[in-house]
């Protein structure tokens, strides 16, 4: 059985077990893992007509002249353009983001040190981590609020875009005045 495999499933499982609150420790969640390990990769088999890694024409919207390589997992579209190796540093973040981190939506590895990562946020903490994870900067005059942002992971340029997060951030600051008006006498 794939350690890779075992370890995405053990990936997967503790994020859902803390989303949906639910009481696993560690050990539990290991074993988990473990035990479906060989039934998750008997169902990626079955899926042998819908290729992860597919050669996908550039449009013209893409601005290249070449095929890009498009890698799909668990939702995450991974997309690096021809003149990038595959372990590129930024290719290398790119696959590890789609393994590890569910709020992925895509991403786009323009160059051998620039990436464009799309996420979808469930809270306002999930996006300052996002924020904080590529030392973005959170607000610029084009982008009051917050959805695309620039910053660095190491040597990588890093273009964060967050889908939804207007929606969380006026949630957020609902939440915040809701709270201060409730004890107000007027």
């Amino acid at each position: 059985m794939s350690r890779d495999l075992q370890h995405a499933l053990h990936a997967a499982l503790t994020a859902a077990a803390a989303r949906i609150d639910l009481p696993l420790d560690g050990q539990h969640l290991e074993r988990l893992a473990l035990e479906l390990a060989p039934d998750v990769a008997a169902l990626l088999g079955r899926r042998t007509a819908q290729s992860y890694d597919l050669e996908v024409p550039a449009s013209a919207a893409d601005g290249d002249d070449g095929e890009r390589y498009v890698r799909e997992y668990a939702g995450c579209r991974l997309s690096i353009q021809p003149d990038v190796t595959e372990d590129a540093p930024a290719a290398l973040l790119g696959l590890e983001l789609q393994r590890s981190q569910s709020d992925v939506l895509a991403l786009d590895v323009a160059g051998a040190t620039s990436l464009v990562v799309t996420v979808r946020p469930r809270s306002p903490q999930a996006w300052d981590w996002w924020l904080a994870k590529f030392d973005a900067v959170t607000c610029s005059a084009e982008q009051p609020c917050c959805t695309t942002t620039t910053g660095r992971y190491g040597e990588i340029a890093v273009e964060l875009r967050g889908e939804g997060v207007p929606d969380i951030l006026a949630d957020r600051s609902a939440d915040r005045l809701s709270t201060v008006t409730a004890g107000h006498p007027w």
